[in-house]
């Protein structure tokens, strides 16, 4: 028989619940908002035919990565999503998959990869380069935790009612993060995110990490105007100096 909440968690789920709700609300509004301002998104700085991948957030494929992944393509890159279809959140799993992607693209280019990743997207972007530092030039996340997993975010209920340890999974990051990941890391957050605790995704590990805050919803971090302003200006950069290319 299952366990009957208390008053106290009945409460909290609630708080939580409208938290995502409230982002969803936020993300609508961010869309309509970016149709008011695709005029300046053309004078986003350019690329020059770099190869960006992108992976979706948790129960996402490449359809919620489409305006992201369009705006890149007409600034000059060779933008490729990560065709594994959703992102069920079997990191060990989908860490695997990505890797062989990011290889893939850096034979076929002949150079590293920028990658760019949305909430647990970013994540395998970041665990990616830390596996395969060679193939990456950079990496972006939009709101991705970086500390405790899901623990921090509105899908930590999903997770302990499917058995998942927390303490288990932070013993792995923690193994982990005695490798430092070498390329450039930007990690962009809100802290008006309603599904990740923005506290989460400051990377206090990183020797190359820069932090971008920025106003915006979860939902809403792979269109909203001022994200994609900032994806454009980072990806601009050159990879080993953070100074724009030429």
């Amino acid at each position: 028989m299952a366990r009957s909440k208390n008053p106290s968690e009945e409460a909290a789920e609630a708080r939580r619940w409208r938290r995502v709700f409230d982002d969803g609300r936020g993300a609508a509004l961010e869309m309509a908002r970016l149709w008011t301002r695709l005029p300046e998104l053309s004078r986003h700085p350019r690329g020059s035919g770099e190869t960006v991948l992108v992976l979706p957030g948790l129960g996402a494929g490449d359809g919620s990565t489409v305006i992201l992944r369009n705006h890149l393509r007409r600034l000059g890159y060779q933008v490729h999503g990560w065709g594994l279809g959703i992102n069920s959140g079997d990191v060990p799993k989908l860490l695997r998959r990505v890797i062989e992607k990011v290889l893939e693209l850096s034979r076929a280019s002949g150079a590293p990869v920028k990658l760019v990743g949305w909430s647990l997207g970013g994540y395998l972007a970041r665990e990616a380069a830390r596996e395969v530092p060679h193939a990456v030039d950079r990496v972006i996340t939009l709101g991705s935790p970086v500390i405790g997993g899901p623990r921090h975010t509105a899908v930590a209920p999903l997770y302990r009612r499917a058995g998942a340890s927390f303490d288990a999974i932070d013993a792995i990051m923690a193994r982990r993060e005695l490798r430092p990941i070498e390329v450039p890391i930007v990690a962009i957050y809100s802290e008006e995110d309603g599904i990740v605790d923005w506290h989460a995704c400051i990377d206090r590990k990183s020797p190359r990490v820069e932090h971008v805050r920025v106003r915006a919803t979860h939902l809403g971090l792979g269109f909203a105007p001022e994200v994609l302003r900032i994806v454009a200006e980072r990806l601009a950069e050159d990879g080993s100096t953070g100074e724009r290319a030429r």
